[in-house]
């Protein structure tokens, strides 16, 4: 029988998510199971739902391809009708049981703010290379002995290219080796939410305990405090205390904090008192390694040197697109049980990623496509598809914005590009575009960023 809620008491979720694995294991094949099963969790287990996390580069095609197959193996189970997949940095609901993360540091508790530290983003994981080898070196140090060196430390560069890898890196550390120091992860969107709730509640005095308690302070994506004004100064008050109390802060972005626009500028002095590193993009040695390592990693045989070298030659945007076009090309040649050569790469990835020469010619639809969800950090087959959540929908209108600009297409071919869509959209999007680049900087970051992406090879025709 499936589990009530409201008379069973709370699953044990590894127990459950094994029952299920028990189901679902003779289903698929073992490169199935390694490359799109193997990196699920159960995340909670409410009313009925079994919620599985996933990491972002595989979320939407587990959803699209294997939530139907999980689910039936969670009937067969007997532990879930429904299944949800979400986030890794998901938060159980109120009332289910949520997967725990056992405390390592053998004098500590275990702590539940550290369900968002995935596990698998460890140093001995990262790739070093020369566009990040200062930020891997300060996070390193920073893990070692928080609250002593490179206080706070200041990271940022474009999507996908590792600063969220190196700040989990950081808390897994910590908690491996640092002796019971309390550890608190968040994006600044948690922040501001559970900010949020506990002025409605009138409960900011447990807030501001549960992070001000921290011996580490983890944030991710503090960019999008800017125009927060009343979370950027809790955020600020918190900052302070921590760091007159000798706790680490670490904090990432998308930007140097210069470069943040409508932040106030106390904060940004407190973000340039520390170390502030750069973390850019791989050079193609360095892909090769990143490539080389995830197939390791992922237990992913078979796969010729040349073919990630095909990989390594097409997808320069993000190390995110990089391990998620391996698996494109993994999972095709599973799935139609081809060998995964280069020419086969070639065409898996050419829709999506284009020519990897990019001189001396115009950018394709394809190209700008890629380079738009690279510098939005979505999937770029969203592009395509009818989601309307905001980043999606800010990464499809620069695309389309930079289509028109870029290329000779017209309007309509745009507009079949893009699953399909009818001129006035791709109209719309540029005339948006256009007004909220004098406005908006996130969305003149974003066009820089898709630009700087493709090579600057084309100027406006404005």
């Amino acid at each position: 029988m499936l589990t009530d809620p409201e008379s069973q008491p709370a699953p044990d979720l590894t127990a459950v998510w094994d029952a299920v694995l028990r189901e679902l294991r003779p289903e698929v094949t073992d490169a199935t199971f390694h490359i799109w099963v193997q990196p699920l969790s159960a995340a909670a287990c409410t009313g009925g739902t079994l919620f599985v996390r996933a990491p972002d580069h595989i979320r939407s095609w587990v959803e699209e391809r294997f939530q139907g197959l999980i689910r039936r193996a969670a009937k067969r189970a007997g532990v879930a009708a429904a299944i949800e997949v979400v986030a890794e940095e998901w938060s159980a609901p109120e009332g289910g049981a949520a997967a725990s993360q056992p405390a390592r540091a053998p004098a500590a508790e275990p702590d539940s703010e550290l369900a968002g530290l995935n596990p698998r983003y460890t140093f001995e994981q990262f790739v070093i290379c020369d566009g990040n080898r200062l930020a891997h070196g300060a996070a390193l140090a920073v893990a070692e002995q928080p609250g002593q060196t490179y206080n706070p430390l200041f990271l940022h560069g474009p999507p996908g290219l590792g600063k969220t890898h190196l700040l989990h890196a950081i808390g897994n550390y910590v908690q491996e080796y640092g002796a019971g120091l309390r550890v608190r992860y968040a994006t600044v969107d948690t922040f501001t939410g559970d900010f949020v709730r506990a002025v409605r509640s009138g409960n900011t005095r447990e807030f501001r305990a549960r992070f001000r308690d921290a011996d580490v302070l983890l944030v991710d994506d503090v960019q999008f405090l800017a125009d927060k004004l009343k979370t950027e100064e809790e955020f600020f008050h918190t900052f302070n205390a921590l760091y007159e109390a000798g706790s680490q802060l670490v904090i990432t972005s998308d930007r140097a904090p210069r470069d943040i626009g409508a932040l106030e500028a106390r904060l940004r002095e407190r973000f340039e008192c520390g170390l502030v590193a750069s973390v850019e993009a791989p050079d193609f040695d360095a892909r090769m390694a990143i490539l080389e390592k995830r197939a390791r990693l992922d237990a992913v045989g078979g796969v010729p040197e040349e073919t990630l070298a095909q990989i390594a030659r097409m997808v320069t945007t993000s190390v995110r697109a990089l391990e998620g076009a391996l698996i494109r090309v993994v999972a095709y040649a599973s799935l139609r049980g081809d060998e995964p050569g280069p020419e086969l790469a070639a065409r898996v990835l050419g829709t999506l990623y284009g020519s990897s020469s990019h001189e001396g010619r115009a950018s394709t639809l394809a190209e700008i496509q890629a380079a738009a969800a690279g510098a939005l950090d979505v999937a770029p087959e969203l592009l395509i598809a009818h989601d309307r959540r905001p980043k999606v929908a800010l990464a499809r209108q620069v695309a389309m914005y930079l289509a028109r600009e870029m290329t000779e297409e017209s309007l309509p071919a745009i507009g079949r590009h893009f699953g399909g869509r009818n001129h006035s959209t791709v109209l719309h999007a540029h005339r948006r575009v256009t007004g909220d680049i004098e406005s908006r900087d996130e969305t003149r970051q974003a066009v820089d960023r898709t630009r700087r992406a493709l090579g600057g090879r084309a100027a406006d025709r404005s």
